[in-house]
């Protein structure tokens, strides 16, 4: 396999992860060499991935070897094959895209709600785990093994998962992502970023009939919504893409010079986005799973990731502010 091959298929450099460069993506790769031979869009490869991947949930559900033995364990194990099978297949749409031209508006959408359709399904098994074979380790709390506390205790831990899944989780991959489309808008124009607005997907929203595109207007209004979400975590970067606006009148005209110190101040901010997307989550996941303490999982997503997701936020709104002011 060319290596100058499968780097062909990146997004850039400046934005893949190294467990991405030696793994993900040259597996990824083989992956789309199969599906290009056999003529499969990149859109079905990422329905696909969030079929095998919410697939995993019923493997993860039943992973507790400390109390089904050593079948437990090989549940365990299946789920990660399964979920890492779904990250490959993650990989291979968007490099099949890039490799064929074949990029959608609509692959765009389903690219950024597939980490959604895995962790949804998988968070609830993951509760369900905890109500079936986890309630008595709270004893050393002094909290009795009984059904009523045990059904206590999974509400509180499934409304901690809510919070984790879609206050952190979602909230943290949806503004990693977007940084990761800024720093491309930056490093390669509007042609090489998926640099979305709210105010365009409204408008494409608002002009698409209901009448035989039911199932694509929902799609737009959820768009709609995750963009206009991360508008509103970004304050500091919407000024300075409007005042850019303002001094050059389109966003091509931008110079090459403040084009590459923007990407000096961003360039460093893109570990952190790999951070917050799928490897690092997924290892933690695995290794809380495999040592059968899968609710210490939540606690990591809530207070590391969150952390981790503010620091990253507020050097990048600090350093948009500085090239605002200089302007």
């Amino acid at each position: 396999m060319n290596k100058e091959h499968v780097k062909a298929t990146y997004k850039s450099n400046d934005t893949e992860e190294w467990l991405d460069r030696v793994w993900t993506r040259p597996i990824g790769y083989r992956w789309a060499l199969l599906f290009e031979r056999l003529n499969v869009h990149p859109n079905v490869v990422t329905v696909l991935s969030m079929l095998i991947g919410a697939g995993s949930a019923f493997f993860f559900a039943h992973g507790s070897y400390r109390y089904e033995g050593m079948s437990g364990l090989w549940w365990n194990i299946g789920a990660i094959l399964l979920l890492a099978w779904a990250n490959f297949y993650d990989s291979a749409d968007g490099q099949l895209a890039r490799m064929t031209g074949k990029k959608t508006r609509l692959g765009r959408i389903l690219d950024g709600a597939a980490s959604e359709v895995w962790f949804i399904p998988i968070y609830i098994a993951l509760v369900y785990r905890f109500y079936m074979y986890h309630g008595v380790e709270f004893e050393w709390l002094g909290i009795a093994d009984t059904p009523q506390n045990v059904a206590i205790a999974t509400g509180i831990l499934f409304v901690l998962v809510c919070y984790s899944g879609f206050g952190c989780h979602s909230r943290q991959c949806g503004l990693a992502d977007y940084y990761r489309q800024i720093h491309l808008f930056f490093l390669k124009g509007e042609a090489g970023s998926e640099l979305d607005n709210s105010t365009q997907q409204q408008k494409l929203y608002d002009e698409t009939p209901w009448k035989g595109n039911f199932l694509w207007k929902a799609f737009l209004k959820t768009y709609v919504n995750y963009t206009r979400g991360q508008e509103k975590q970004t304050p500091a970067f919407q000024r300075l893409m409007k005042r850019l606006r303002e001094k050059y009148g389109t966003t091509e005209q931008i110079p090459q010079t403040f084009r590459d110190a923007f990407r000096a101040q961003s360039l460093p901010l893109m570990k952190y986005t790999n951070i917050l997307t799928f490897n690092t989550r997924a290892i933690v996941l695995y290794v809380t799973c495999l040592a059968d303490v899968p609710w210490l999982y939540f606690f990591f997503e809530i207070v590391i990731m969150t952390a981790l997701c503010q620091y990253m936020r507020h050097r990048h709104e600090q350093f948009c502010q500085k090239l605002y002011n200089q302007l």
